[in-house]
This record gives structure tokens, C-alpha cells and sequence, in this order.
């Protein structure tokens, strides 16, 4: 089938050298062995990344069942499908990408040589393949492999045969953005990401960049302040402040206050209305930065997997947020979470199946948080155990002591022989349930006692597991596959059933811990979020370091 099709392609291109005045059989070979030649070589020299190495397999698995004839051109033109492509090409950076990566700019001069009396189709025809595949790659599965930045994410089920796709959905596409919109990430908040950045392009092209004073003092409401002028003028460029509002007031007030506290709000601060240090730094950040900090998230958004058994529950790390959606990304239940420390205790990003929940669980305390805290404080009061409901117990669990600490046993803890937990109950550091989704990092969500936290804007509190400020709304909605399992059933079995009980999931519940610094809500806001563990800035030089070695 495939050298049939080849075969009628160079028939067609004969056709076409004849008509303009070239010997069929002899340019057609030509052609063929010139593609042959290229391909062979993984360089074409007119490209800005000339060598193809990476790709040189899969361009030709893609030429040599049809003979090594062109693809995209017909005689000396360029195909409508070759039209289409190239348009997406010079448009990448809509996707966060960099279009000359795939030659955007060259490609209209391309297009007009081919036309001329040296015109070189084999090489136009190979470097658009190549940059197609580029493309396609960069589109579907990153830039960066996210092992590469130690994400525990896996794209190797997501990548695609590239000869594959380009020959059987590309090369006779009525509608190539189409096809190409598929291999996307399928979800609605990707694609409200990518409005989100087309908006941002045209902002930063029309903002002055002028930076707000920062004066010693926070600006209190009320009070006269030096930028008030660009301060409206910002606000009401990004949408804060409304048309109707737009004047400049004699002070801080009103409308302004009001504009204030919505971008506080979309930028992760307390809305308290005043412009303090952390308020201007944010309103001071260049929107050319804030299109690269969507980019970013736009590349971390094609590592996630695009199929799931079951709804997936997603937290993202830097907005402090977990959201448990239905069928059609739509979000049956969002809430605040506790993450881990900035620098010390990061929750990793990675993927996993929850399976069971443990209701009224013990708390087996990590090694280094027993060398770092129990140890020290049994030290200063033996006691300490049996006043916070700890026990000592065997590796294999069996209980050793709950009372008093002697220099005998703590020895032991020191030396790693024995395990500390905590016993079931309202105070216990995992609360009331716990939602386990097994893992190397012994990461889970669970419930906490100290739900005072949820009230802070900034909430990196933890030793690397997530505390989730709905916990029993969250396990009646992951057991809602259990039969009887309603939420008054859940809150029972918290407050007064049995201690340390396991349910198994009847269906299991896929579980996403990702990272994204910048989200657009369905309402149209667009949210920033500081780079909380650096991955932004470790992932940005990844790709100059990728960009280095293409």
C-alpha cells in the first residue's frame, strides 16, 4: 500500500518536471537519492538546528517505504497539508514553544526557492519532516524529559511513532491543526493555559514596563502613594481594575483598593489591600516574565498522562490546592492542602494509584523526624512518649514501651533498632484517615489536627506528605465505588470506630502531584503562584541546556 502510494507520488512529481521542462526519470531519481543522501547524513545544513540525529530513525522509516519521494511537494509546490504545517511552525510560540526550533521564520523563503531554477525539493521536503517531527514531539510529550529534572512522571507510554503519525494523519489531513490539536494534553485547563498565554504575549507587547516605587513602608489604604498612576494603569491593563474605574485617584482608595486585592488574590497573597513588599514585587514582575512562567507550566502539562481509568484527584503543589474531578475534567471537589517544606521537606512530583484508605491510623514517624525531634526531646523529659500517646515498638510493629523512656531503650532508637508511632485518635499528626496511594516517596494524604493552618495563604508546612483540609468529604468521594460508604458512614468511622482499619478502593483512584506556578480558572482569571521549590528556574536552564544541544 505504502509503495503504491509512493509509487503514484513520483508519477505525479514526473508530471510536474515535464511540464516545466525537466527529464522526468532522471529528476525524479535525483530527487530520490538526494532525500536518500540527507537522510543518511542526519544533517541538513540550511536548518538553525542542522543535525537530526534524534530523529534520524524515524525520517527514515518514514521516506523509504515510498521510494524516498517528496512528501510534501507536488512538482514544485508545496502541499496544502506542507501549507498548514508551516504555519504552525511559524506560530509555536502560541504553544509556549520557540518557533525557531522548527525554522518558523525561514520557511516563506523556502516556499518562494522552491519555485526556482536550483529549486532543492528534497531538501525543503526532509527539513520539513524533520521539523515536523520536532514539532510533534516538543508538542506531545516536552521538551525536557521530566526524569531529567527529577520528576517521578513517565512519558514513555505517550510517545508516538513519529514516521507513523506524520504518513497516516498529517500527510492527507483535511485539517492539520486539527489533528495536531489532538496529540495535545485533553484537558481544559491546558488549553484555558494556552488562551492564558496568547493574552499574556499581547499584555507584555503593550505594557510600558514602567516598575512601581517601593517605599519604605507598606501603602495603606487611604494613604497618598507616587505610583498611584501606573498602579491603575497596570491593574487596568491586566483586567483588575475595571473600565469604569480607570482614572487615577487623589489617594489609595476605593476602586483601586478593590483592584488591589483581586490581583492579590490571583497571585497568591493576603488580600488585605495594602501595598506592602511581597504585593509590589509581584505587581513589579515583568509580563514578559509572566508569558515564560506560563510556558513553563504549558510544558509540564504534556508530561502528565492523557488517559486515566478513573477521575483523577490532581494537587498542585505551588497554589496549595487538591481537586478530585469527574468525568470531563470537570471538578467534583476542590480544597486547601498542606505541602512539604520549601527546602527541607519538597512533596515530590509524580503519579500514582490510591487503593485503600486508613481510617483512625498510627503514626509510624519517619527515621529522620525521630533523630531530629523525638530523640532530642526524650532526652530533655523521658516522659515525653507517654505524654503525646507515642509508643516504642519492633520494626515488625509489636509493641515495646509507652511509658517512660530508659537510657537502654533510647539506645536502641538511636541505633535504629526500634520504631516510634503514635497512637489513633484526634490529636494523632495524621489525623482521623489517611489515603494511600503506595509509593517510594511514602507520600499520602491524611487529615491533621492542626487545621489551623489551612487559614494561611502560604501553606508548605509538612515533611512531604499532603494535608487535606476536607478529609471527610475526600474519602466518601474516593469510596463512592464501596457500597454503603456515604459520607456520614466515612465520619463515623473517623470519630468513633475501630483504630487503624483498611478499606480497599473498589475502583482504584489515579493520583496526580504536579507543579504548576501559573493556572487559568474557567472563569477567566489567570493565577500566579511564587516558584516555591525552584523547579521553574531548574526547568527553564534544562531547556537553554536541551536548546545548547540540539
Amino acid at each position: 500500500m505504502r509503495r503504491a502510494a509512493g509509487t503514484l507520488r513520483a508519477v505525479a512529481l514526473a508530471i510536474s518536471l515535464a511540464l516545466i521542462g525537466l527529464h522526468p526519470a532522471a529528476a525524479v531519481a535525483e530527487i530520490a537519492a538526494r532525500i536518500d543522501s540527507l537522510v543518511s547524513a542526519g544533517v541538513a545544513a540550511e536548518m538553525h538546528w542542522p543535525r537530526f540525529d534524534a530523529y534520524q530513525g524515524s525520517v527514515r522509516e518514514f521516506y523509504a517505504p515510498a521510494g524516498w519521494a517528496p512528501a510534501w511537494v507536488s512538482g514544485t509546490t508545496p502541499t496544502a497539508q506542507a501549507v498548514s504545517l508551516m504555519q504552525l511552525l511559524r506560530d509555536a510560540w502560541q504553544k509556549g514553544l520557540e518557533p525557531e526550533d522548527y525554522d518558523g521564520s525561514r520557511w516563506q523563503a523556502r516556499t518562494r526557492a522552491l519555485g526556482g531554477a536550483d529549486a532543492d525539493v528534497a531538501a525543503f521536503d526532509v527539513m520539513l519532516t524533520v521539523c515536523a517531527m520536532r514539532y510533534v514531539s516538543d508538542l506531545r510529550t516536552g521538551r525536557v524529559n521530566p526524569r531529567h529534572v527529577d520528576f517521578g512522571l513517565s512519558i514513555e507510554d505517550k510517545r508516538l511513532d513519529l514516521a507513523q503519525f506524520l504518513r497516516t494523519r498529517l500527510l492527507a489531513a483535511a485539517d492539520v491543526p486539527a489533528v495536531i490539536a489532538s496529540i495535545e494534553p485533553p484537558f481544559a485547563t491546558y488549553r484555558r493555559t494556552e488562551q492564558a498565554l496568547l493574552r499574556y504575549v499581547e499584555l507584555a507587547r503593550r505594557d510600558d514596563g514602567v516598575q512601581l516605587p517601593v517605599p519604605a513602608k507598606p501603602v495603606e489604604p487611604g494613604q497618598s502613594y507616587a505610583g498611584l498612576a501606573r498602579l491603575a494603569q497596570l491593574l487596568h491593563l491586566l483586567g483588575d481594575l475595571p473600565d469604569d474605574a480607570a482614572g487615577v485617584p487623589a489617594a489609595y482608595e476605593g476602586a483601586l483598593i478593590d483592584a488591589v486585592k483581586r490581583f492579590q488574590r490571583r497571585h497568591g497573597l493576603d488580600d488585605d489591600g495594602r501595598l506592602g513588599p511581597a504585593t509590589l514585587r509581584a505587581l513589579n514582575v515583568p509580563l514578559a516574565d509572566r508569558v515564560r512562567q506560563i510556558g513553563l507550566t504549558l510544558e509540564r502539562w504534556r508530561w502528565l498522562p492523557t488517559q486515566f481509568a478513573a477521575p483523577p484527584i490532581v494537587v498542585n503543589i505551588p497554589d496549595f490546592r487538591l481537586r478530585a474531578l469527574e468525568a470531563h475534567d470537570a471538578v467534583a471537589l476542590e480544597m486547601r492542602v498542606v505541602v512539604g517544606k520549601a527546602m527541607r521537606t519538597e512533596t515530590p512530583v509524580f503519579s500514582r494509584d490510591m487503593t485503600y484508605v486508613v481510617f483512625r491510623p498510627y503514626w509510624v514517624v519517619p527515621p529522620g523526624i525521630m533523630r531530629r525531634q523525638i530523640v532530642p526531646a526524650i532526652e530533655k523529659d523521658p516522659t515525653y512518649i507517654a505524654t503525646n500517646r507515642y509508643e516504642i515498638t519492633t520494626p515488625a510493629g509489636a509493641p515495646v514501651t509507652s511509658a517512660a523512656i530508659s537510657a537502654e531503650v533510647l539506645a536502641q532508637l538511636k541505633a535504629g533498632r526500634l520504631m516510634v508511632r503514635q497512637r489513633p485518635g484526634p490529636k494523632n499528626a495524621l489525623g482521623l484517615v489517611k489515603l494511600m496511594f503506595p509509593n517510594e516517596h511514602h507520600v499520602y494524604l491524611h487529615s491533621t489536627p492542626a487545621t489551623e493552618l489551612f487559614a494561611r495563604t502560604r501553606r508548605d508546612f509538612s515533611s512531604g506528605c499532603i494535608r487535606v483540609e476536607k478529609p471527610a468529604e475526600l474519602t466518601a468521594w474516593v469510596l463512592r465505588n464501596n457500597p454503603g460508604w456515604t459520607l456520614a458512614r466515612v465520619e463515623q468511622a473517623m470519630e468513633s470506630g475501630r483504630d487503624d482499619v483498611a478499606v480497599t478502593l473498589k475502583q482504584r483512584v489515579p493520583v496526580l502531584i504536579v507543579y504548576g506556578t501559573a493556572i487559568a480558572y474557567g472563569d477567566g482569571e489567570v493565577h500566579f503562584y511564587d516558584d516555591l521549590y525552584g523547579h521553574d528556574a531548574r526547568l527553564a536552564q534544562a531547556l537553554a541546556k536541551a536548546e545548547a544541544a540540539r
